[in-house]
């Protein structure tokens, strides 16, 4: 289930949010924050409903619980890890998410500190995640707003990085210290610059890691003898939308890397090599559902589907959801491990697969604002959308007026514990220079280890009676 959960979502999940944001104009950090955070959470939403509906168990607060400390931890660690280049991040992004996030889990504790949940208090978490999106919506304001104070003290070279790249984007809003990616610039101003200056302009910022850097430059060149050729050729470049459509040229390399990706997506083209043979041998049963039944947004005849492709992969996640909860608690009763511990660990592992894909993928491209947006972000949803939605449909539809009971009472300790792990991985970026890499990695992953030590000797009574020993049959 934990593979197939992460083949719906590398292959078709994040090719459809891909299209969705680049549809509505959204900044990268905003598409990590919403759309990527809804998408790659849909594992946790349904294992909440179901803990709700059909378990009655706090299996599913303890997946989101433990899904959040995964996130937070595990995932920016394992980015920082992976990246393979040294990310910076926007202070302002971080910021925004976490302070939100910080928000949701205090008003958790609040509301589950009793050991039932109300009505309105399932109402007020919906609420908050409406506003979380406002916010978002005026992301780009909010931003200048806050960060015109912080810009006049730039330090020199920043400030003439800035101004270059202030001269070559023109409708697009970039935030100060995210990447850019080159050919968007160029398909954003085609007329002002011609193809080498404008791409020796972004080149010489300091926006750019040095592999980003260097592999950009290559792909831009290549693009430009590409173009050169044709028009020799008297073949006129394609335009799309009214500009050149650049974007990945015809790239000769690009597309060797496109086939040997779709050998593996497709269940009807045999890969080469021991290791990709095997692969695609175990997953050839998923690989045959999925090819039929969602529509790969990522090719040209199937682009104009991508919220097609959306709904059905994200109803797939949903049924793999179901399956893996199921083998979770039943594998939880037979070795007599408590609920919440299962979903802490186990489910909070698997369901968090695809959020972890993701925010890897994105971060090898250096978009780091993006990667971060994503794992705080898919937290707000998690606990506004993932625990609130559940509660109001059975406090205010269901039926009107009842309570949800929580009935661990570890799971305040836990919730504290991750508002703990917000705060010493924020202060962690900080004192990294708002950079992910490898030594950042490596402090969060330890991190997230001692944060499971202590849930799961919270959870078995090691330092207060909290939990009732499960029932066992005679």
């Amino acid at each position: 289930m934990f593979l197939a959960l992460a083949i719906v979502c590398d292959d078709y999940f994040v090719m459809s949010l891909e299209k969705i944001c680049e549809k509505l104009n959204l900044s990268e950090d905003v598409a990590g924050a919403t759309f990527m955070a809804a998408g790659s959470s849909a594992p946790e939403l349904f294992a909440s409903v179901i803990g709700v509906f059909i378990t009655h168990g706090d299996v599913g607060v303890g997946t989101i619980v433990g899904s959040a400390v995964f996130n937070i931890l595990c995932i920016i660690g394992v980015c920082g890890i992976f990246a393979g280049q040294v990310v910076l991040l926007t202070w302002w992004a971080v910021f925004r998410d976490s302070f939100f996030y910080i928000l949701s889990v205090v008003a958790l504790i609040v509301f589950i500190y009793d050991g039932k949940i109300v009505w309105w208090e399932s109402l007020v978490l919906v609420l908050m995640y409406v506003v979380y999106i406002l916010i978002m919506k005026f992301n780009s304001s909010l931003q200048k707003f806050f960060t015109r104070r912080s810009d006049k003290n730039v330090a020199n070279g920043n400030a003439a990085a800035g101004s270059e790249l202030e001269d070559v984007k023109s409708s697009k809003i970039y935030s100060r210290g995210s990447v850019v990616m080159v050919d968007e610039i160029i398909n954003a101003s085609p007329t002002n610059y011609r193809f080498p200056e404008a791409g020796l302009r972004v080149m010489v910022t300091n926006h750019f890691g040095p592999k980003t850097r260097l592999r950009m430059a290559s792909r831009l060149i290549i693009t430009e003898r590409q173009r050169l050729v044709q028009s020799a050729n008297g073949v006129e470049t394609a335009v799309v939308d009214g500009k050149p459509d650049i974007e990945n040229g015809n790239v000769p390399e690009d597309k060797t890397n496109e086939e040997k990706e779709s050998e593996l997506t497709s269940p009807f083209r045999f890969p080469g090599g021991c290791v990709n043979t095997t692969k695609w041998l175990i997953s050839w049963p998923l690989l045959l559902i999925l090819f039929f039944t969602i529509p790969n947004c990522a090719k040209a005849r199937w682009e104009k589907y991508f919220m097609l492709s959306f709904i059905l992969s994200t109803v797939w996640i949903a049924v793999f959801s179901y399956f893996m909860v199921w083998m979770v608690t039943i594998i939880g009763y037979t070795l007599g491990i408590p609920d919440v511990i299962m979903g802490i660990t186990f489910l909070a592992a698997g369901t968090s697969v695809p959020d972890c894909i993701a925010s890897l993928i994105v971060a090898r491209q250096g978009l780091g604002d993006m990667a971060v947006s994503n794992t705080i972000g898919s937290n707000v949803f998690d606990i506004l959308v993932g625990l609130g939605v559940p509660w109001a449909l059975q406090t205010m539809a269901v039926n009107y007026g009842s309570v949800v009971m929580i009935n661990s009472r570890g799971l305040v300790y836990s919730v504290v514990l991750l508002l703990g792990s917000v705060a010493l991985t924020i202060l962690g970026i900080h004192l990294n220079g708002w950079k992910l890499d490898f030594k950042l990695g490596v402090y969060v992953l330890v991190l997230y280890a001692i944060f499971l030590c202590f849930s799961i000797m919270i959870e078995y009574n090691v330092f207060t009676f909290v939990n009732i020993p499960m029932c066992r049959e005679d």
